[in-house]
């Protein structure tokens, strides 16, 4: 057994020394001459795993993402032999490859409308940008894998080869966009540099397809438990899916071996200190902490109508002062005002709202407050957060910022 560990990994040293002679320069061609016999041992889990190493040595994400195409080529020869990893219908990654699927079947469509438009332009663009269209649903793909499959991934230490796709797909996302810009106005295309971004969507797409089915997916089956896969499904519709539902053929049949863990119990452990909430688990200190850092002010009021609480921020809007916990909050406005808050908390008690909002210009400021009504998951009313934020500099921003300041 050790001589087997010692021997995977050597190739795996060995192997991780060759794509770094790739990135710096050496032909493809005269590596695979040199090392493709190496490539004959190694399973796609661990091409993945080498990656991995590059980046834990070091390597950025971003050099990995511009050479991933020549990583993949080297180990090509290997990778078309093994066999895709086979699911049931309905399991998260029998869906991703099912999509990819009808992803390949659209981005030909793509290719011949967009070939009859290059050989007649009098043709117009319309049937070119409804196929694009369709092309671009394929976002709720990536999205799940962003939101879903990668944060799993991660759970075990596996996160360089995400971080590469993700980079990859947001390419991708630049190119739909700029193909559909150049198509919105054609006095003004760039017909080079639009053939160019067709190409870079129908070269990219297909060879992420290909490096889910043959490097992604096995090493997700590897890593991930059954359980992993049940809560991945069980959040997989909030996002939605490319032009298909879900087969139910699939379901995991808890037992003494797999238990089913929520998301909370899996960041919860005895003696931490932390309060399970419905998405996460934080600290006393962290909800203080996030609740005083808000840009607005926050006060509860309960269904009793009297004050629980209010948040200690900066730049208080309102004064606010820790006697009035538990006071009658129609006893916390002035007597020309306390109808209107009677009136939204009958609202809100009676159903026939979830929402109030007002906004004043006050000493400088431009103040919105917004009233939400609380309901519990049958719906009774459990009280009213109350919401204040001067929105002066908000309401005078324009165009965009999307870079940091120094």
């Amino acid at each position: 057994m050790s001589e087997f560990i010692n021997n995977t990994t050597r190739r795996k040293e060995t192997l991780k020394n060759v794509l770094r002679q790739l990135q710096e320069g050496r032909s493809l061609e005269s590596v695979k001459a040199e090392f493709g016999s190496l490539t004959q041992e190694i399973s796609s889990v661990e091409i993945a795993e080498i990656e991995q190493l590059l980046i834990e040595d070091g390597t950025a994400p971003e050099e990995i993402q511009r050479l991933c195409d020549v990583h993949v080529a080297f180990f090509k020869d290997h990778l078309d032999l093994q066999k895709s990893p086979e699911t049931v219908p309905g399991h998260p990654l029998f869906t991703l490859r099912a999509e990819n699927q009808l992803a390949e079947s659209d981005l030909n469509k793509l290719r011949s409308r967009w070939e009859s438009f290059r050989k007649d332009p009098q043709l117009g663009p319309q049937k070119v940008v409804e196929a694009l269209e369709q092309v671009m649903k394929f976002e709720a793909h990536y999205r799940r894998k962003e939101s879903l499959l990668f944060p799993f991934l991660e759970k075990y230490g596996f996160s360089g080869p995400s971080t590469v796709m993700w980079g990859i797909q947001d390419q991708i996302r630049a190119f739909w966009k700029a193909f559909q810009a150049q198509l919105s106005d054609l006095r003004a295309i760039d017909w080079p540099a639009v053939d160019e971004l067709h190409e870079n969507i129908q070269h990219q797409m297909r060879e992420m397809f290909y490096k889910e089915d043959k490097v992604l997916f096995p090493s997700a089956l590897e890593r991930l438990k059954e359980a992993d896969w049940f809560q991945i499904r069980h959040q997989e519709d909030e996002i939605g899916f490319y032009e298909l539902t879900p087969s139910k053929e699939w379901q995991l049949r808890q037992t003494a071996d797999i238990p089913v863990i929520s998301v909370n119990q899996s960041l919860h452990t005895p003696g931490s200190g932390l309060l399970s909430l419905q998405t996460g688990a934080l600290t006393l200190e962290q909800i203080n902490l996030m609740l005083t850092n808000l840009p607005v002010d926050v006060t509860f009021v309960d269904e009793n109508d009297e004050v629980r609480f209010f948040s200690q921020t900066q730049e208080r809007i309102f004064e606010r002062l820790p006697a009035i916990i538990g006071r009658k909050v129609q006893n916390c406005h002035p007597p020309q005002s306390v109808d209107k808050v009677q009136r939204i908390l009958e609202d809100f008690r009676a159903n026939k709202r979830d929402v109030a909002e007002f906004w004043i210009e006050m000493m400088g400021m431009f103040i919105h407050i917004r009233y939400f009504a609380l309901r519990d998951a049958h719906g009774k009313y459990r009280g009213t957060i109350e919401v204040s934020q001067n929105v002066k500099a908000i309401r005078e921003l324009q165009g965009e910022r999307r870079l940091l300041d120094d």
